[in-house]
């Protein structure tokens, strides 16, 4: 079954992004800049081969053509992978996956496609600049041509509704708290970096004072640029509601998108698709938790449920979670707790905090 979700970020989008950053800057964040071109020199300045890139394929003839689309990985050492495919989001299967390395300042793929009819292409491409180019050959021959795509979330920066409940501004910890020393040596360890807070490896996760049950939650973050780093490794921390059950943050960019990747409820479910955006850009959760209930008696009535969009695309509908997932606080399901952030050893950024109670 091929799941096909098309989202507020798909490639027209892209297409049309020289047109709107005027309006996008408007959602800027805390951060005040245009939020397109913050993410191309994020994205630039760590990598100029990954990332998204977008165009159409031609055959020789020019009897037949249609859109390409490619996630550009980089995996360290000069090494990267490019994933092509019919448009973005979408579990549909891969066309092709190409191994490419550095050659100065382009980056050269080369590698074999298996056409739905059993057909074969050997492809090869280059980008270089701006332009993300190639040819193919075998079954069908012809070539492709893709420009780099910029997709912003539609929520980036997205301002709290009057009445909500101010996690994190940008300037200080004083909402936190260091998740298992006693009051009084529970103060935030983290970094304040340019308006947001970064996990400082080894300080420990942290919590909000307050406690909540039912919540609409709005989060930004960033992964870090970690190529050489792999699985779990790579740009992980976490975001969980009540304290016990987690969304997890990870660089999965371009990976399959499993229940222990970016947007997956850890160990319980997997995202309908992988929205992870490429590290050093900033990315948006907007979650609704709803408590488990319980009866007068202490007996349960329904489990929690989480409802999670992540760079403007439903991944999670009313999810049911039957227990804490792994690192949670623990405590009684029936307690409301805080929102908590884990420090899993890598620099992750978060900002533009906030919540309204349900």
């Amino acid at each position: 079954m091929v799941i096909q979700v098309r989202s507020q970020l798909c490639p027209l989008l892209s297409v049309l992004c020289s047109l709107l950053s005027v309006l996008l800057s408007s959602c800027a964040g805390p951060l005040g800049g245009n939020p397109v071109v913050e993410a191309r020199k994020a994205i630039l300045s760590a990598d100029t081969a990954m990332g998204d890139w977008e165009g159409n394929w031609k055959l020789e003839d020019e009897s037949d053509s249609g859109q390409l689309v490619a996630q550009v990985i980089a995996l360290g050492k000069g090494k990267y992978r490019a994933n092509f495919l019919r448009e973005f989001d979408t579990r549909e299967e891969h066309l092709a996956m190409l191994d490419g390395r550095r050659d100065g300042a382009a980056v050269r793929f080369a590698g074999r496609a298996v056409l739905s009819d059993g057909g074969i292409l050997e492809i090869r491409a280059v980008i270089e600049g701006s332009k993300f180019n190639g040819s193919f050959k075998g079954d069908k021959v012809g070539s492709f041509e893709m420009e780099r795509a910029i997709r912003i979330s539609p929520t980036l920066g997205e301002k709290p509704p009057k009445g909500a409940t101010i996690l994190f501004n940008g300037k200080n910890f004083k909402e936190w708290k260091h998740t298992d020393k006693k009051e009084g040596e529970d103060e935030v360890k983290w970094e304040l970096v340019d308006g947001a807070m970064r996990v400082k490896r080894g300080t420990g996760s942290i919590i909000t004072r307050k406690q909540f049950t039912d919540i609409r939650l709005h989060i930004e973050f960033r992964t870090p640029f970690l190529p050489d780093a792999r699985g779990q490794g790579r740009g992980n921390s976490g975001v969980y509601l009540q304290g016990r059950y987690e969304v997890q943050v990870l660089d999965s960019y371009g990976l399959e998108g499993k229940d222990n990747e970016c947007g997956g409820i850890y160990s319980v479910a997997q995202p309908l698709v992988n929205m992870c955006a490429p590290p050093t850009q900033w990315q948006t959760y907007d979650i609704t938790f709803r408590a488990p209930r319980f009866d007068g008696a202490g007996n349960r009535i329904s489990y929690p449920t989480l409802t999670v969009v992540h760079n403007g695309v439903k991944v999670h509908e009313k999810t049911e979670v039957r227990g804490p997932t792994t690192a949670s606080l623990g405590g009684k399901a029936a307690d409301p707790e805080g929102i908590y952030l884990q420090d899993h050893g890598n620099p992750v950024q978060y900002r533009n905090i906030w919540l309204v109670e349900l």
